[in-house]
């Protein structure tokens, strides 16, 4: 039975950086995210963590996780968002509190899908796959990104309904700030490898390839302990990003998967758009779409709204899918079924 938190009017979001925090000389753009979210009538709590980044963390693995499960515990908190990703989030999770782990939302991305992963495999809490902090610093979001709210809003038992994106950012411009922070200039195109309309159905689960294939093999990683204790069986359906591996890295990680059983009981695979994908030997990305598909002969759905080419769906881990495509786009319906 998977457990949904929700999200209120005038919550209070908690920021702590279980990964990478902000290096001074950006202090001031996290600012600005902290000041839209006080214009929207949330408040914001900020850890020590936040403002600190050396050596690829934002602290130690202990003072991350000390800070995380203290923000978990507090009462006054309602939601977490990290301020964004980063390289080293794994450190902590011997130190998680997952046996006292809050019925409330987390919400981010790329090493943070680690964090939302476990989470939700270990407590069966639902956990959000979407924007991070530093994104919702633009006057106004996207369509596409500012779902997150009527998403984490939804109540157990209810369904939401989120679009593909009419368009995407193919380059960050930090340098020229947008109203929306993204430069949404190239058209979205969602495919099948079987290039046919596909629909497909199940409990969601996924995250950033790079990080979360670590956890194969651990405690945290347990899917097949998951199906049986919290969704009755149900089949599962990933979606998958890939930040920065090559085509032979990204194979053989889709390998590892399949080989620990992450595969099994799955109705389709979805990955995101990817500013990585780089061929080896003109070994090209479409080329691993369609060995997987030749190997599972399931629905492989591509360049969705997922990941490091903004902008994001809000993928909520342990929730009930349908998702379609139709002519290049894509609906993505989310039932919050117990």
């Amino acid at each position: 039975m998977i457990k949904y938190p929700f999200l209120a009017e005038g919550a209070t979001i908690g920021v702590t950086a279980p990964s990478s925090g902000v290096r001074a000389e950006l202090h001031d753009m996290l600012k600005l995210s902290i000041n839209r979210m006080n214009s929207k009538g949330y408040t914001v709590i900020c850890g020590d963590t936040v403002w600190t980044q050396e050596k690829a963390k934002s602290a130690s693995a202990k003072k991350r996780a000390d800070e995380f499960n203290e923000m978990m515990s507090n009462e006054d908190i309602d939601i977490i968002i990290p301020p964004w990703g980063g390289e080293l989030l794994i450190e902590i999770l011997e130190d998680i509190d997952f046996k006292n782990i809050k019925n409330k939302w987390v919400l981010g991305y790329s090493d943070i899908s680690l964090l939302l992963l476990a989470i939700t495999l270990k407590t069966g809490i639902a956990t959000a796959h979407g924007t991070n902090l530093a994104d919702l610093r633009g006057e106004y979001s996207d369509e596409t990104t500012s779902m997150w709210q009527s998403v984490l809003s939804s109540k157990p038992g209810a369904s939401v309904l989120q679009h593909s994106s009419a368009k995407y950012q193919k380059n960050w411009q930090h340098g020229n700030p947008s109203p929306c922070v993204f430069h949404l200039t190239e058209q979205t195109y969602w495919k099948t490898v079987s290039t046919n309309n596909v629909k497909v159905e199940g409990r969601l689960l996924g995250g950033c390839i790079d990080v979360i294939r670590h956890l194969i093999g651990t405690p945290f990683g347990d899917v097949q302990s998951f199906r049986k204790q919290y969704i009755n069986g149900e089949p599962i359906l990933w979606y998958l990003e890939n930040c920065e591996m090559n085509t032979a890295d990204l194979r053989r990680s889709l390998v590892q998967m399949k080989l620990a059983g992450w595969f099994e009981h799955c109705s389709g695979i979805m990955f995101g758009r990817s500013p990585a994908n780089q061929p080896v030997e003109n070994y090209t990305v479409e080329d691993v779409y369609k060995d997987l598909f030749d190997e599972l002969q399931i629905p492989i759905i591509y360049d969705i709204d997922c990941g490091h080419v903004p902008p994001q769906i809000t993928f909520i881990n342990g929730s009930y899918a349908e998702v379609e495509v139709d002519s290049g786009k894509g609906t993505v319906l989310q039932q919050f079924k117990q």
